[in-house]
């Protein structure tokens, strides 16, 4: 699988860990509060991202093998918060990829 693919492979993980989240805490993901931020940290990242690119400080590699890792971590997350919700005794086993 390459980066791309991990990529997404961890989104739609962490995808299905918002969504079933939102069942048991939807305050953060109220379409005001949402839409700012992921609109603002988009931006910032992609401006960011551009710059060190044009710098040649990273490869556009680097930054797709980075953004799999950071996306695979934040699944991982997701999924032991929704293990804490569904078994916080550890009798059953959530996986979200």
């Amino acid at each position: 699988m390459d980066d791309r693919e991990r990529y997404i492979a961890a989104a739609q993980a962490m995808q299905t860990g918002v969504a079933m989240e939102m069942n048991y805490d939807p305050g953060p993901t109220q379409p005001k509060h949402l839409r700012v931020g992921v609109n603002a940290a988009m931006r910032d990242q992609a401006s960011l991202v551009r710059l060190l690119i044009a710098k040649g400080i990273i490869s556009e590699d680097e930054y797709l093998k980075a953004v799999a890792d950071g996306m695979e971590e934040e699944a991982d997350e997701y999924q032991q918060r929704i293990q804490q919700h569904v078994s916080p005794q550890g009798g059953s086993n959530i996986t979200l990829r």
